[in-house]
């Protein structure tokens, strides 16, 4: 289950990235609350915040896959951690002084937004270059562990410490467990690194790695897999909320334990997946299905009790689908190319949530909370049904092209 641990270098990463993903979750549940109170508790103002974080990436995601191809993984991380840290602490400095200002956070949240756009299919493409393609589903299992383990304590504690110190000392607080990942990149032996050839500047290069993806079916069905499936997991997070205060009638406290055991399901799921030697595309299309149908069953949960035992196993579907596709892309991927097929795999990772998430909301005012986690269900079902399909149609279509050519 640990065995990428046994790589120096990644053990150095893992325990940065620890550290780095705890203060994240916990500068997140503070921002929240910091624009909650900056504008007297306005839902707009706290979706506009999460808009801006995400926008960047739909506008920009692409083109930061192809600076992850052309530049040096780890001084990239190391600027891009940098930068990151110089925006918590101004956050921070401007909230502990009284001077911070609801555009303040709008404008942070969209800057952090912008360096994800590099940093993250960065780090994604950089794990390789670290553990090496035996160990590769393995490191990735482990990172969404990290990542899980992060999303259930950092938000508690964050709640301790602003209850505690207040909002602002959580963005100094995040801004030194920056210097957790920092420390470990500089840390790290160069000589184990195995380094992807640097791609030089060219013209095409973005649209090279679009054509990469759509010719082979085993980059094209985990990618079009997440795009569906990327639609309605951030509406599944939202119903969460909408399920526990509207059908069982809970409150805030109840609500976390809900949030609590869909996290915990989920690093089940991340620690089942690293016992794994490698994923296949039947485990990628299993828990696809696994997570539309549990969301369907939550649905139709009778009971607060019931509904609570049902999140675990859709936070371990939800996981399974999201490691195995990583794993899958990332092993399918020549490493020249590895920096723009991530940045296109974040890209609908990231990207299906506005759509999704307005929809699964508009439904589930009109018919409750119940039918729009089983609509969302049903939704996952048929993209994921849509991705086999137009998997096999292009495949099928290059084929026929392939064999007119040769003829």
């Amino acid at each position: 289950m640990f065995r990428s641990l046994r790589v120096h270098n990644y053990r150095l990463f893992a325990a940065g990235g620890i550290v780095s993903n705890l203060g994240t979750w916990m500068q997140r549940t503070a921002q929240d609350w910091l624009v909650l109170d900056l504008t007297h508790g306005s839902a707009a103002a706290l979706g506009t915040t999460t808009a801006l974080q995400f926008l960047p990436q739909l506008l920009f995601g692409l083109f930061g896959g192809v600076l992850a191809d052309r530049y040096p993984k780890r001084p990239v991380l190391i600027i891009a951690q940098s930068l990151m840290a110089m925006l918590a602490v101004t956050m921070g400095v401007l909230t502990v002084t009284g001077s911070a200002e609801v555009w303040h956070v709008y404008t942070m949240a969209f800057a952090l937004g912008v360096i994800s756009c590099v940093e993250v299919p960065t780090r994604q493409a950089f794990v390789v270059e670290m553990v090496g393609r035996e160990d590769l589903p393995n490191a990735i299992a482990l990172n969404a562990s990290i990542f899980n383990l992060a999303r259930v304590v950092g938000p508690a504690l964050a709640g301790v410490l602003m209850y505690a110190i207040g909002t602002g000392p959580i963005f100094l607080l995040n801004a030194l467990t920056f210097g957790g990942v920092i420390s470990s990149l500089l840390l790290m032996r160069r000589s184990e690194l195995t380094p992807a050839e640097l791609v030089p500047r060219a013209k095409g290069q973005l649209r090279e790695g679009l054509r990469y993806v759509v010719e082979r079916s085993e980059l094209l069905l985990p990618i079009l897999v997440i795009a569906f499936m990327a639609m309605f997991t951030q509406s599944f997070s939202m119903s969460i909320a909408l399920m526990a205060r509207e059908v069982f009638g809970q409150g805030a406290s109840s609500f976390g334990v809900a949030s609590s055991a869909f996290a915990v399901g989920a690093l089940g799921g991340a620690l089942l997946a690293a016992r794994r030697a490698r994923p296949s595309r039947k485990l990628l299309i299993a828990g696809a299905i696994g997570f539309g149908l549990f969301q369907v069953v939550v649905g139709l949960a009778p009971f607060y009790p019931v509904y609570l035992l049902l999140l675990a196993p859709t936070g371990i579907a939800l996981i399974t689908v999201n490691t195995a596709a990583n794993s899958l892309v990332q092993m399918s991927t020549s490493p020249e190319m590895r920096g723009r097929v991530m940045g296109i795999y974040v890209l609908v990772f990231t990207g299906g949530a506005p759509i999704g998430a307005p929809l699964i909301g508009w439904i589930s005012d009109l018919g409750g909370p119940r039918v729009g986690v089983m609509i969302g269900g049903l939704l996952t079902l048929v993209g994921t049904g849509l991705a086999i399909l137009l998997t096999r149609m292009i495949g099928a279509r290059r084929t026929r092209r392939l064999a007119v050519a040769t003829a």
